[in-house]
Formats: C-alpha cells, structure tokens, sequence
C-alpha cells in the first residue's frame, strides 16, 4: 500500500500539478499588475484596520481574525518540519522555489479571498459559510456542482489528514522527546483542549486564533532572529547558497545525499504549498467569513498570509538550518530543525518543540472549521456535531498511531484539493480582476 500510495502523491504532485500550480499564481499575478507585491503596505494597514471589524459590514469574525485562524491552519509543522523536509530532500536551492511560490501565491491567496467573499452565502443557521465548493458553484454555474462537491468531498478527507491527525502525532512526539510525556496523554489533553475551542464555533476559534498565533510567530522569529544574529556572517553565504542551489543542484556533503535542480523545485513547490496553502483553496473558507463591506480589501489582508507564513517564518527556519551547518547532519523533519535550533542557541531545541506544539495545536483548529464547513457543504448543517465529535476523536488517535500511511495520503489530498480551485481560479480570474478595478476606482473618486 505504501508503494501504490507513495507512486500516487509522485503522479499528483508531478510537474503537470507544480506547474497548475505556480502557472495560476504567475497568471493571476500579471493579469492583477503585480497588484499583491505593489500594495502589500496597503494590505498591512488594513488588517490593522480591520482588528475591530467594519461597522455595518456583515460576517462572522474581523477581518483581523480571519487572517489569524486562516495562519492559525497553515503555520505549523510545515515552517518547522517541512522547511526541514525540503531541505533535506531537496537541497538549499528548494528553499527558493519555496519563495517562488510564495510570491506568486499571494495573487493566488488574493484571488480565493475576493471570490470568497463576492460568492458567499447564509446557512439554515444564518451564519456565512464561502469558499472553493461555493466560487465554484454560484460562480461558475450550477454545471460545474460536481467541480464543487469533488473539492468538498477533498477537503473533507484532507483535514484529517493535514489538520488533525499529522499534526496530533507531530505534538505528540514532540512532547515525548521533550519532556517524556506518554503519546496517548498527550492526545487526550489535546483533544479537551480543542474540542473546548471549537464547539464554540468560528468566533472562539478566531479569539483564540488572534492572541495564539502572533504571540507564537513572535517569539519563533525572536529566537531566530538571535542565532541568525550570532551568525551572521554566515547569512550571506547562506542566501547565496540558496540561490546557487536552486539552478545547479546540491552536491553530496556530510550527511546530505545530495540533490538535483528537479529534486529542488519538486520538493521546495511542494513543502512552499503545504507550509502557505496557496491554491489549496482553504484559507478563503476562513477569509468568507469575515466582517467586510468589500471581497478587494479582504483579499489585501488575505494576500499577506502567504507573505507572513513563508517568506517570513519559512526563511527564519530555513536560514538557522544552513547557518548552523545542521542541514549537512543527516537529519531530517522537525528533528533537523531543532537540532539546527539547539547548535544555534543553548535551549534552542526547547523553541522548536514549544513552536511545534503551538502551531500545531492552532493548525487544528483552523482546519477543524475547513473540514466542517467542507463536511456540511456535503451533508448540511446536521452534520457539524458529529463531525466535532469525530474530529477530537481522530486526535487521540493521531497521536497515537503510525502515520506513515496519512501522510502521503495527506499529500494526496492536498494536490487533489487543489487542481478544482486552481481551474476556478482561473476561469473566474475575469471577475476578480473586475471587481478589484472597480474597488481601485471608487478609492481613487
């Protein structure tokens, strides 16, 4: 199983879903004028703006929350262990390939956040529900319901995986090596602890998601920031490296196997997708339930998701693990970079666990509210109680179990998420690039 299922993420994350993927991003940022990269201060003054939420402007949560549980889902193990992972795997030179689509992923994220909000819809509930699985249907017409319900059903299976029970055993193992807690302690705790946020809903998960993840996103990039600094000599040569790398391919050194240019941009696109969900298409599940007058200025905040996420926070990790010399060791995962942490800076390691655990734990809460609004999208609103039940349920069992298996059937998910967003994306880029004119217009009369 492992072989077919390791054959299938090969196929789905292949050159032909790379190149959707980043050809999405490129497209829509020439067709928006580069407006993400031009108007990314503009993008920042409006998620300050946008703490306490328009007055009069209907949603669920601020603006400023939806851009936190929207990171709550996407920081997390893929800063921490999937920089590593690219790194290994890969290369330097995959670290730039993550920039690369990180650049290209803010007109992507952009695009999602305004079609989110321009095509959401009220539940029997009364609350406002948007996303892929809705763009694609009041968007593109009601022939293209099964484009909608192919995603949904996706999304659903994939918040299992890349939200739940990955992250669970991420923490779980984490908190073991650390401080020598049993694994099924440790889903237990989490499981209360999760399931006593969402069982409020979208608006305890976007106050937790406020004060949780900037706090932890500050203090990671802190601590970072500390060994760069007694390294930094080092950085340009790292920077360099990244580059060179990216172009030419990795020579075998030390434990590092060595990489090709394919390996590189194969494996840093990839990791770059899973760490800042560009394209995937569940941040603007978040971003549709936000208190706004206008889908352009949340897609402004959106847009600086991916920004924060992976050319921020990304980098951070990435540069500690080549200034330390820790990603020739032959390490690996989160193991890699804690080591890279702990070379750096005494109780480094101790910044890595704590970041995992955090990030882990806010990546659950975020993809709990994509699952379930994916699941009622299938099922309707009777389904959203047996789902929270199910989804504390899967974390135990995260924690406990072997997951070799889920994770490639995560990544398999994920790619499969992506290619019905990515055509909408697309096909609707007329109506983005219009409504984004005319928000520019009225700013301008």
């Amino acid at each position: 199983m492992n072989e077919i299922l390791n054959a299938i993420s090969g196929l789905v994350w292949g050159p032909p879903v790379l190149v959707l993927l980043l050809g999405t991003g490129l497209y829509l940022t020439l067709r928006l004028g580069f407006l993400p990269q031009r108007k990314l201060g503009y993008g920042f003054r409006m998620l300050f703006q946008g703490r306490k939420g328009q007055e009069g402007a209907e949603g669920e949560i601020t603006p400023f929350q939806a851009l936190t549980t929207a990171l709550s889902a996407t920081i997390g193990t893929g800063n921490i262990a999937g920089v590593a992972t690219a790194i290994f795997l890969g290369g330097p030179g995959a670290v730039f390939w993550m920039w690369l689509t990180a650049l290209v992923g803010m007109a992507t994220k952009y695009a999602e956040a305004v079609l989110a909000v321009q095509f959401r819809e009220t539940d029997e509930r009364g609350r406002y529900v948007g996303g892929p699985m809705y763009y694609i249907r009041n968007g593109l017409g009601a022939k293209w319901r099964w484009l909608a319900w192919l995603f949904a059903f996706f999304a659903t299976i994939a918040a299992f995986g890349i939200g739940n029970t990955v992250q669970a055993n991420s923490v779980a193992r984490a908190v073991e090596g650390t401080f020598g807690v049993p694994y099924l302690w440790t889903g237990l705790a989490l499981a209360a602890v999760v399931f006593v946020v969402i069982i409020g809903g979208v608006k305890r998960i976007g106050r937790v998601a406020e004060t949780l993840v900037p706090l932890m996103a500050i203090l990671y990039v802190i601590g970072a920031l500390a060994i760069l600094a007694v390294n930094i000599t080092d950085v340009p040569a790292a920077l360099g490296l990244i580059v060179s790398d990216a172009f030419t391919g990795t020579a075998a050194t030390g434990g590092f196997a060595g990489a090709a240019v394919m390996a590189a941009i194969r494996f840093g696109v990839a990791r770059g997708v899973f760490s800042n969900e560009a394209g995937l298409g569940s941040a603007p599940i978040a971003h549709a339930a936000a208190l706004t007058d206008d889908p352009v200025r949340q897609g402004n905040v959106a847009m600086l998701g991916t920004f924060i996420d992976t050319i921020l926070i990304c980098t951070m990790t990435a540069l500690v693990i080549i200034t330390t010399g820790a990603w020739t060791s032959g390490e690996t995962g989160a193991e890699l970079s804690a080591l890279a942490f702990q070379t750096g800076l005494a109780g480094g390691d101790l910044i890595v666990s704590l970041g995992l655990i955090v990030f882990a734990f806010t990546t659950m809460l975020g993809w709990s509210y994509y699952g379930e609004r994916a699941a009622e999208y299938l099922f309707g609103v009777k389904v959203i109680l047996p789902f929270r039940l199910l989804w504390v349920a899967a974390i135990v069992l995260g924690a406990v179990a072997n997951l070799g298996v889920v994770w490639v059937v995560a990544d398999i998910m994920n790619a499969l998420m992506a290619i019905p967003n990515l055509i909408a994306l697309i096909a609707l880029s007329g109506t983005v690039a219009a409504v984004t004119r005319a928000y520019w217009r009225k700013q301008r009369a």
